[in-house]
């Protein structure tokens, strides 16, 4: 038996001792090239100390395939004429053509076999594997390469302490689902082999290995990265952008689109274990309630169900729990329900439906010897795993759902546990068969000691895609697509799904929350990473939980937590069976702070479901680190204590127990930085940005009317739209039933254009605010579509009202814009939006162009 070793331990290889060697010249194929490679050395024999028989079955030969895919992706795939497990990943074709690569392949032949691909444009080498070992052998496959930079993003899952990798301290990082709270370095729920780099001169291009197995990417000084994987093949994919953003939009085109959430999912949503019982569930809303905090969802967690079984509710501890469910429906309130794959295998089957039916479907992950595999997870009896890799798991599964909505009218579904967890390691009788699947010959880095099934199931159980050492990393992943076609067949509506456990293309099904982190200071800011990540990784709406899943929080820490989370995609508080910690419970002052940065957020829903929309058609982030939008500045780099919604708002957060935060802002003309300020939202100068008037909760905040932040660039000029649609109903995209609109301002001009009018009920909308931002002389009048129009204000000289807030009683909501005369105009008007509107405004009498900042203040914080 194999524990694994530590990465300190891992051999390092001479490249002439050991690798492969080009048979001749490389072979024209359709669309790409062919290499045949041949061993030149039995490497086995060189590492038998340090890692015993790793290398067994070894390849003689391989086949390296460069399929031109398009312009702008490149495959790379190595494979030998021995059958290998493939993950049941669906590409999807590119188009464009690939007559004009961004990219070159180049092969060497000396000393050993290695491979380069480049960007054509610059000549920057993107991945040079000539620095390291190449190593093919049935359980062990390892791959070195030299990276284009050092400013290397990504992987996942694990809890990362900074958005760019160090490379300085020679870090591991280990991919195998895992029931793991975050801890530095370790392997947690999902597997992401997903790596962006952007080059030195702001280019940017992507690296995707498409391998379930358990695997390990150690970040070496040089810069340096050494994979090694268990399994499967070398199946790697480059997306070259040049853009960061264009490099997501690739690699979700690839993969599958996100979906589109719903819009009450864009509200505030909150959750615990340890409500016990409908009172103190109720309780939790009411307060909420009470202070005037806007709610659009409530959670159902396990402590929900009758003796933590699948599809029940506990009608002792939660009596009326359907009625409750359907009066927060008619206060505008959504519910979304928790569900574990374990299903209780000790139930009578006559009274426990999801056994039975399971039973005759055929629906279980199997033991070698054709018997069900056993685990321990919440009920009281071992459990059984489904096989959601099997057709008729994903029926029998769907099923249950469409079932379970006849009894608990939920309007979301959160898949947990699926990594899958187990209280057991391997089986309820403890441990697994003693054979090279269980007990492989090298183990990567992973939590646990280098033990495959801790807390988890064996690996030589079987499913209907393969055994469980290739698949197990995938188990949430099979499970997603089910799961939200089921919520769907039994809601009737666009419906929402989150998913603990995720694989490259989750987010074409599900959301995804950072998992159960800490009630600590420095999980705030890595919350900051983990949301940005992912939002890389092609699933947009992702976010933390708010104040913390473990340990008690503080108030501070919570009030905090409220303000940065309130701008997360996804926006939970959370938190398992310690202090009560929703908004409300601490009283008035973080209630108002809490509902001071969730109304801001309300006013920009229509900003973000946009963000949402153009994430969906064009691909790219919602949540978007400033390398993004300012690649050619290096101060942006390394920041990942800001973030941006899309391209057009900037938020800068608390992270510590502190006052101030510093705020990093573009050296760019007209772009001041390098100062102190409690801002906690910009909105940056060019961008038009839809809003809303906020309400309680999206239901209520739909109707209202709709308004037009313009902040003006030092040229006049911004741009911008507006995606809208019913909020909740499945295609509305595919069947172009919506309604959008672009903005344009330009010469004292604001144009808005209808682009598509396929949501009738626009009509009854009405845009009623126009705020104009950077205006720099006086405005003498404003006309709508020729019609001058007087009741426009302009605020003070030097001062930025906060717009949004309907209520007068909110305090300390000034701030100083650099004194920079009426850089703020409010204008209010009434016109329809599906109306081509053209507003005209003279701004520029006696005017001396000085644009103070490149953002403008949205919002800041109040009660310190």
């Amino acid at each position: 038996m194999n524990d694994g070793l530590p990465a300190a331990i891992i051999p390092c290889l001479n490249p002439s001792q050991a690798g492969y060697r080009m048979v001749g010249e490389p072979i024209q194929i359709t669309n790409g090239l062919r290499v045949n490679l041949i061993k030149v050395s039995n490497s086995s024999t060189l590492t038998q100390i340090s890692v015993p028989n790793a290398w067994e079955g070894e390849a003689e030969s391989l086949i390296l395939d460069a399929e031109f895919q398009s312009n702008y992706r490149l495959r790379v795939k190595i494979y030998n004429n021995t059958a290998r497990y493939e993950v049941p990943l669906v590409v999807n074709a590119a188009t464009g053509g690939n007559q004009n690569p961004l990219y070159e392949v180049q092969f060497e032949n000396e000393p050993l076999f290695s491979f380069k691909v480049i960007r054509r444009s610059t000549g920057t080498v993107l991945f040079d594997t000539s620095p390291g070992e190449f190593i093919f052998a049935d359980q062990y496959l390892a791959l070195s390469w030299k990276p284009g930079s050092e400013n290397v993003y990504g992987l996942g899952e694990n809890e990362q302490h900074s958005f760019r990798h160090d490379f300085s301290q020679n870090l591991t990082w280990a991919l195998w689902s895992r029931d793991q709270p975050p801890s530095f370095t370790a392997n947690m729920y999902g597997v992401q082999p997903h790596l962006t780099v952007l080059e030195n001169d702001g280019n940017a291009h992507t690296v995707v290995i498409v391998n379930s197995n358990a695997q390990q990417f150690s970040m070496l000084s040089g810069p340096k990265i050494e994979y090694i994987t268990t399994g499967g093949l070398l199946d790697f994919y480059f997306f070259l952008g040049p853009t960061p953003e264009n490099t997501v939009e690739q690699y979700t085109k690839a993969v599958g689109r996100p979906q589109m959430p719903p819009y009450w999912a864009l509200g505030f949503q909150l959750c615990r274990v340890g409500y016990t019982t409908i009172d103190r569930m109720q309780a939790a809303v009411n307060r909420t309630a009470f202070y005037g905090i806007p709610q659009d969802v409530q959670y159902g967690d396990i402590d929900i169900m009758h003796k933590s079984l699948d599809f029940t509710y506990s009608r002792e501890n939660f009596p009326g729990l359907p009625d409750y469910v359907r009066e927060l429906k008619r206060n505008g309130i959504k519910f979304v329900t928790i569900l574990d794959p374990c299903i209780s295998s000790g139930e009578d089957p006559e009274e426990y439906r999801p056994l039975k039916l399971g039973d005759e479907m055929d629906v279980w992950v199997k033991k070698a010897d054709g018997s069900p595999a056993l685990g321990k997870v919440w009920p009281e009896y071992p459990c059984y795993f489904p096989d959601y890799s099997r057709n008729s798991t994903k029926e029998w599964w769907k099923i249950l759902i469409k079932e379970f909505h006849d009894l608990l009218e939920y309007d979301g579904l959160w898949i947990d546990m699926n990594e899958p967890a187990n209280f057991d390691d391997g089986t309820v009788s403890g441990g697994c068969a003693e054979n090279n699947l269980n007990y492989p010959p090298f183990v990567p880095s992973i939590a646990g000691g280098g033990n495959l099934s801790q807390q988890t199931i064996c690996a030589d159980y079987k499913q209907d895609a393969g055994n469980h050492y290739d698949v197990h990393s995938l188990y949430g992943w099979f499970q997603s697509e089910p799961t939200l076609e089921g919520t769907r067949e039994g809601s009737g509506k666009r419906s929402l799904v989150l998913s603990r456990s995720t694989f490259l293309g989750s987010g074409h099904w599900v959301a995804h929350w950072l998992g159960d982190n800490w009630s600590q200071w420095d999980n705030l800011h890595f919350s900051i990473i983990g949301m940005l990540q992912y939002n890389q990784f092609g699933v947009p709406f992702s976010g933390s939980d708010i104040c913390g899943f473990l340990g008690n929080t503080t108030e501070q820490m919570c009030q905090r937590w409220m303000q940065l989370g309130a701008f997360y995609p996804f926006a939970r508080n959370h938190n398992g069976g310690n202090v009560d910690q929703d908004p409300g419970n601490w009283g008035p002052d973080v209630a108002e702070s809490s509902r001071v940065a969730l109304m801001v957020r309300y006013t920009l829903l229509p900003y973000l479901y946009t963000l949402f929309y153009k994430s969906v058609t064009e691909g790219g982030t919602v949540a978007r680190a400033l390398y993004h939008n300012f690649p050619t500045e290096e101060e942006t780099w390394g920041i990942d204590r800001q973030f941006m919604w899309g391209s057009g708002c900037l938020s800068i957060q608390f992270w510590r127990k502190m006052r101030q935060a510093r705020c990093i802002l573009s050296k760019r003309p007209g772009y001041k930085g390098g100062f102190e300020t409690l801002v906690h939202h910009w909105i940056r100068l060019m961008k038009c940005l839809p809003t809303q008037e906020p309400a309680l909760n999206t239901e209520l905040s739909r109707n209202n009317p709709f308004g037009l932040i313009v902040a003006l660039d030092d040229e006049g000029k911004a741009k911008g739209s507006l995606y809208f649609d019913d909020g909740d109903s499945i295609g509305t995209i595919e069947n172009e039933q919506y309604f959008l609109a672009d903005f344009e301002a330009t010469n004292n001009t604001i144009i808005s254009r209808m682009v598509k009018n396929g949501y009738p009920e626009m009509s009854d909308k009405r845009l009623t605010t126009v705020r104009l931002l950077g205006t720099t002389g006086s405005l003498d009048n404003f006309l709508v579509n020729g019609e001058v129009h007087t009741d426009w204000t302009a605020l003070p000289s030097g001062e930025v009202l906060i717009p949004f807030l309907p209520y007068s009683s909110f305090k300390g909501i000034y701030a100083s814009v650099f004194h920079a005369p009426n850089a703020f105009v409010l204008i209010k008007i009434t016109v329809s939006l599906q109306e081509k509107t053209v507003f005209t405004t003279k701004l520029y009498r006696n005017v001396q162009k000085r644009v103070a900042v490149h953002f403008f203040i949205l919002s800041s914080p109040t009660n310190g």
